[in-house]
């Protein structure tokens, strides 16, 4: 990945969480890590944890976003998700995955979040 793509990635993740915490969201942990993936941005909104995937473009010439959210990327997202359910103990917590889309416009982030972007398709074993 390249130093622009690194920093774009980061900056992003930072206006995520400010936008966020601006909407009412309790940031619980940035960056979480497991041997099966990684999740941006673990919050609560009200009583439902989320999982937060942030993709930041700064043009749409590749696609918005979003749809870079392809399902291999949303597989490893839940299975690194179901892996902190665990290691928590939280099992029984209402969960969902949320997506913070950032798309440049005119030099200016357009924030879009998309609650309950995705399901788990499969049952997984952890």
């Amino acid at each position: 990945m390249s130093k622009e793509n690194l920093y774009l990635g980061k900056s992003g993740e930072e206006i995520a969480a400010k936008f966020l915490a601006d909407n009412g969201y309790k940031i619980l942990q940035r960056n979480y890590r497991s041997r099966l993936g990684e999740i941006d941005i673990i919050a609560k909104d009200k009583d439902t944890l989320c999982f937060v995937e942030v993709k930041t473009r700064i043009s749409d010439k590749q696609g918005l976003p979003v749809e870079s959210i392809i399902s291999f990327k949303q597989r490893r997202i839940s299975k690194a998700a179901l892996v902190f359910l665990k290691e928590k103990n939280l099992l029984n917590e209402k969960a969902r995955f949320d997506v913070v889309s950032i798309l440049y416009e005119s030099g200016r982030p357009n924030i879009e979040l998309i609650k309950d972007a995705f399901e788990l398709e499969e049952r997984y074993v952890i």
